[in-house]
């Protein structure tokens, strides 16, 4: 983008989720003679020509949207400005009034942007393909319907490292170490890491730690025993079913998705304000 030229931007929400219709409309006021808004849409509608004319993408909504935003726009280098109308708004980093305040970065091509390493799920059957998917946060397996315990065989780059039999897994990708590998006690990493969480959900056994893996490592995970139920699932947004003897490989997406980020608050200010993360004990004053 030449810093003479006004920024061209996409912007994407759902207009019948909250309040998404008032805040495009508030946003899309306030920019008028500011930027080009090339088009407004629901990311499904967008098309890889109308990506090619554009600076960036505005992405109102939670971290749902944001997510299945950036697995659609990675392809095409567009970095993502995430708008939070959601309930939490790890990678919804602004508010309209912040965008409003940081909006001179974008137009003078200042704008903080950051690579976040995504992921690449490949689900094989009898040695075909049946399934492919990029993702942001992570992919993970549920042990579903009848909710028995399932358990998995895995490797990494080919080595045998561990039979898991548990409620399921997560692969995680850095940027999604704060979702469910968070939830299923895996550990934090810094968004701008290049590594892979496996961390067990819920595993039948007290040794199974979560461990943390090389970027370029593949993990190929095979279904010993499943429920009828047992689904692979992408960002918690895409999801496949997965039988016995299925392959699931995972490893680095060749892609990168790129994020503007907040300058007003850094990664750890959020950890510490939507999660109370490191939250001083309350001490009793006398």
């Amino acid at each position: 983008m030449a810093k003479s030229s006004l920024p061209r931007l996409v912007i994407f929400g759902d207009p019948k989720k909250g309040h998404v219709a008032e805040a495009i409309k508030e946003f899309t006021d306030f920019a008028r003679g500011k930027a080009e808004i090339v088009e407004s849409y629901r990311i499904e509608n967008c098309t890889a020509e109308i990506l090619k004319k554009c600076d960036f993408a505005i992405v109102f909504g939670g971290d749902g949207s944001i997510i299945s935003a950036a697995r659609n726009l990675s392809q095409s280098g567009v970095p993502v400005v995430g708008v939070n109308l959601g309930k939490l708004g790890f990678l919804a980093e602004f508010s309209v009034g912040e965008l409003k305040e940081f909006f001179p970065c974008l137009t003078k091509g200042t704008a903080p942007i950051e690579k976040r390493m995504m992921l690449s799920c490949r689900v094989f059957r009898g040695g075909q393909e049946k399934f492919r998917s990029a993702a942001i946060n992570d992919v993970f397996i549920t042990a579903g319907p009848p909710f028995r315990t399932i358990e998995l065989k895995m490797s990494v780059d080919g080595q045998p490292i561990a039979g898991c039999v548990s409620d399921g897994l997560v692969i995680s990708t850095p940027t999604g170490s704060t979702a469910y590998n968070l939830s299923a006690g895996g550990p934090i990493l810094s968004p701008k890491m290049e590594a892979m969480v496996i961390t067990p959900i819920c595993p039948h056994s007290l040794s199974f730690r979560p461990i943390v893996i090389n970027a370029d490592s593949r993990v190929e995970v095979v279904g010993v025993r499943v429920n009828k139920g047992t689904t692979v699932s992408i960002d918690g947004q895409v999801s496949c079913s997965l039988s016995i003897d299925d392959v699931v490989r995972v490893e680095r997406e060749n892609s990168d998705f790129l994020i503007v980020n907040n300058p007003l608050r850094t990664r750890w200010d959020t950890l510490a304000t939507k999660l109370n993360w490191a939250e001083k004990p309350k001490y009793k004053t006398v």
